[in-house]
């Protein structure tokens, strides 16, 4: 029988969404990492500056535990969603190295601290705003993945790149050939259930 270590395991999916994230700005330009490639703007650098932040506030200032990085982008007075893409002078080196200096911090929340230690999240409305840790890390966790997939479409929509990490694209075996009557057949399907065909 394995033994449980649930921290280990939150961490093990946490850490796997955080290098999935960052894997897909590899081998790009300052402007395919900051594009916006859907009407709401989603973009890759974007979206690593907003997890950062996530994960500063969550597993950070939630448990009393500060990092002290400036987060002008959350200030009160900031225009909505500066946290979803980076200035033209927020270089990339910034965004990824805050982002790294944000797993340093919440890894060392995480180890501190019990898994059913109890913060206050200070953006909750008072009286609801109390969480613990466990369920704070796995917000974080769901949060990471669910952006690390916006990742890997709007990668897609770049250059094609797909996959969870390097040497692990989790796709069917085929060719562009193969892919594109894969996806004419969905076209197929999908207009023969609307009723066009």
């Amino acid at each position: 029988m394995t033994a449980s270590d649930p921290k280990a395991d939150l961490h093990f999916y946490l850490q796997s969404a955080r290098d999935a994230l960052l894997w897909k700005l590899e081998g790009l330009s300052e402007y395919d990492i900051r594009r916006p490639l859907t009407p709401t703007g989603t973009n890759l650098l974007g979206l690593v500056k907003h997890v950062a932040s996530v994960e500063l506030g969550y597993l950070g200032d939630t448990f009393g535990r500060p990092s002290g990085e400036a987060l002008p982008w959350l200030e009160d007075g900031a225009e909505p969603n500066a946290d979803m893409w980076a200035t033209a002078d927020e270089s990339r080196e910034y965004i990824v190295e805050l982002y790294r200096r944000a797993w340093a911090h919440a890894d060392a929340t995480i180890d501190a601290l019990a898994l059913d230690t109890i913060g206050r999240v200070p953006w909750w409305p008072n009286g609801r705003d109390e969480v613990t840790l466990h369920h704070a890390v796995v917000r974080v966790i769901a949060d990471t993945h669910r952006h690390a997939g916006h990742a890997d479409i709007v990668r897609e929509l770049i250059d094609g790149a797909v996959g969870m990490n390097q040497g692990n694209d989790s796709m069917a075996a085929g060719d562009s050939a193969w892919w594109d009557n894969y996806r004419s057949r969905l076209e197929r399907a999908a207009q023969e259930a609307h009723g066009d065909a």
